[in-house]
């Protein structure tokens, strides 16, 4: 069994560099670490050099001599590969595994991440590194764990150097045979694009007005993706042969241009996210306003995260303020923030919190990304309110291993994700629906899941919904249509936004009636469809007499089918007395179509008219200014609530429950104060 992320218990831990600090401060920082609680470290991630300071030669005693003072202390470490950060030696003497810009210009030692995963030398040299320090320090008793490299697809998710385009080729002549078959995905007909020889096919290269091949840059995405999985999965089967008894692989983050769930299930254990709540009020404050939802809308990363690993671990929790000397500022936690934000990523189903960083670095580019203590490694409030923090998680030990529970879903997958970046109308509606979908289940206190439509989802997966929007899914197959037909049919409430199904697997138009793959499972035809014009006004839409207000696109729908009912008009402009949402009676289920893009307001009273909004309203009543997460285990609901205000809320259970922090029986009205949380066990 692992020691964190089981099903037992609830960990903190820290990022720790013994590299950055004296070797005469190692053991008093472990010693205060583990007098506030922290009982875990992570080391290494960009420490290659300590371990390989020359090539070919390795010497291993700096971190022997840290691991010894970590036994002796009793702290336990997760080791990172250091894939992420070349040594200089390596980069000057070989060029080939720079990552460069869409000009081949190489990017140049001295930052991190500029290597690509496709040089075949940086593919042997960090399977090298891996080899030999998972060889050296896996059979260590204080390491429980390793994380590969840090941050896949970070700083960059696109990549031009030269190994990339001979990676790409191959990639491409595995997936489609020949260059006939390429030219057809990729619809080369247009602007005189055929490929007549494998050598001329590149990675996407500067053009005029920066107008590429779509579909050329879908499978480019696509590419990228496997190179990351691929490289993951390199230093995965290595580290596999050296694990002892619980010991785990995992890594950090979730970065673009990645099949993260298809990478976890290669290569991981379970995924770990960084947790940067301060960026929800701007990466530069003085020039970027606060979100409607603040740091509440990191929530919507969490919910990604445990999309991937139904319980899963931070590896990077802000403590502080974050900051480059280059770029990034941000403010102080306010007293009880670092609380609030533990508890947000708990609540959403992390067992394992490791706060970024211990101390305050003092060189380097991050000199401003603030860690529990500031340079001088003095006592503030932030190691105190850790210590607290550890009081709390500790009386959470219970909740540990409980599920997220929800009964709405989002449905996404990763080709619309990907075709949504590089398709600006396709990219439009998708962002204001995602968006108005999160922060409508947020303010009515409606819990959420997030579901990838993978290889591996089945319908049984998606019956644990009651209701399922999938809001733009412009590229649809006739897999997954048939696949989301038998959810329908058994039961389940599936409801499309506009812009659906009018695009194939490699990103091509379909010449068929609107839309598509889904105009039986609809029973919706689109014989027109626009955006919003500027000087149209307020588009609404009357639904049985609740007035909507459609949002950016419409699509002009028509009832089509025995079972398929005009459910709602447009009420203005050209588009008056159009159909603007069909439902179709499917079995013991029903499929809706939307013709335009969420809103907040339009994604609340589909909530409330299909019957899932505000789920728990018979235990408990707050302001829309809290958060609300349910986490269930063996039958018995715990019920986080989260003030993310600097005021005092009110909330009032209206069944009995036991304050977990307290052990105390709580019922009817009670006050959070600012930023505080609570736990509550529904008896």
């Amino acid at each position: 069994m692992s020691e964190i992320i089981n099903g037992k218990n609830m960990v903190l831990s820290t990022c720790y560099y013994p590299e950055h600090w004296p070797e005469t401060m190692w053991r008093e920082d472990l010693q205060r670490m583990l007098g506030v609680g922290i009982e875990v470290v992570r080391i290494a991630e960009f420490a290659w050099n300590k371990i390989e300071p020359h090539e070919g030669k390795f010497t291993y005693e700096f971190f022997d001599r840290f691991l010894d003072v970590a036994e002796e202390e009793g702290m336990k470490v997760i080791f990172c590969t250091p894939t992420a950060t070349p040594p200089a030696w390596l980069t000057h003497k070989y060029p080939e595994v720079l990552n460069a810009n869409i000009d081949g210009v190489l990017y140049r030692h001295g930052a991190r991440r500029h290597y690509n995963y496709n040089s075949p030398v940086y593919q042997e040299l960090s399977a090298r590194i891996t080899e030999k320090s998972a060889a050296h320090y896996g059979p260590r008793k204080c390491v429980i764990g390793w994380q590969i490299d840090n941050e896949l697809n970070c700083e960059t998710n696109i990549f031009y150097s030269m190994s990339d385009s001979i990676a790409f080729r191959k990639f491409l002549q595995e997936k489609y045979g020949s260059l006939d078959e390429l030219n057809r995905a990729w619809g080369t007909n247009f602007w005189n694009q055929t490929y007549t020889d494998w050598e001329e096919v590149f990675v996407p290269q500067t053009t005029l007005s920066d107008s590429t091949n779509p579909h050329r840059v879908l499978d480019f995405t696509r590419f990228i993706s496997a190179s990351a999985r691929g490289f993951a999965k390199l230093q995965s089967d290595i580290l596999r042969k050296y694990l002892k008894s619980g010991d785990f692989v995992t890594t950090n983050g979730l970065f673009g241009n990645l099949d993260n769930h298809k990478m976890t299930e290669e290569s991981l254990d379970f995924i770990t996210y960084d947790s940067y709540p301060n960026f929800a009020f701007g990466l530069d404050m003085f020039q970027e306003g606060p979100g409607e939802l603040k740091d509440r809308k990191w929530s919507r990363n969490l919910t990604e995260a445990r999309s991937i690993s139904a319980n899963f671990g931070i590896m990077e929790q802000q403590s502080g303020a974050n900051g480059w000397n280059t770029r990034m500022e941000a403010p102080t936690p306010r007293p009880g923030q670092m609380s609030l934000w533990t508890l947000q990523s708990i609540a959403h189903g992390a067992d394992f919190v490791s706060y970024f960083r211990w101390r305050t670095c003092i060189m380097g580019t991050e000199i401003y990304w603030h860690g529990i203590l500031d340079y001088s490694s003095r006592e503030n409030r932030r190691i105190r309110e850790v210590g607290d923090i550890h009081k709390k998680v500790k009386q959470l030990t219970e909740v540990a291993g409980a599920k997220y529970a929800a009964k709405v879903a989002v449905l996404k997958d990763y080709d619309n994700i990907w075709d949504a970046n590089l398709d600006v109308w396709h990219g439009r509606v998708e962002q204001a629906s995602q968006k108005a979908l999160f922060t409508a289940a947020q303010l009515s206190h409606t819990p959420l899941d997030y579901v990838y439509l993978t290889e591996t989802l089945t319908a049984e997966d998606l019956a644990q919904y009651t209701v399922v929007f999938y809001p733009h899914p412009t590229i649809m197959t006739a897999e997954r249509a048939a696949l989301l037909e038998t959810y329908v049919a058994a039961g389940g409430q599936l409801v499309f936004g506009c812009r659906s199904a009018y695009k194939d697997i490699s990103g091509l138009c379909v010449m068929e009636d609107l839309p598509g793959q889904i105009a039986k499972l609809t029973g919706t035809d689109i014989p027109e469809f626009s955006f919003i014009a500027p000087d149209a006004g307020r588009v609404t839409v009357d639904w049985d007499g609740t007035e909507l207000e459609a949002n950016v696109f419409t699509d002009l729908l028509d009832a089509s089918g025995e079972g398929a009912k005009l459910e709602a008009v447009y009420s203005s402009d050209y588009y008056a007395g159009s159909g603007a949402l069909v439902s179709n009676a499917l079995g013991q289920g029903k499929a809706w179509y939307y013709g335009s893009a969420f809103n907040v307001d339009s994604a609340r009273v589909f909530l409330e008219k299909l019957g899932v909004a505000s789920p728990y309203g018979d235990w408990i009543t707050l302001p829309a200014t809290c958060e609300l997460a349910v986490r269930a285990k063996d039958g018995v609901s715990y019920l986080f609530v989260l003030n993310y205000e600097k005021t005092a809320a009110e909330i009032e259970l209206k069944q009995a429950g036991v304050n977990l922090y307290t052990g105390q029986k709580v019922s009817g009205k009670l006050q959070l104060g600012a930023y505080e949380t609570i736990v509550i066990k529904m008896l």
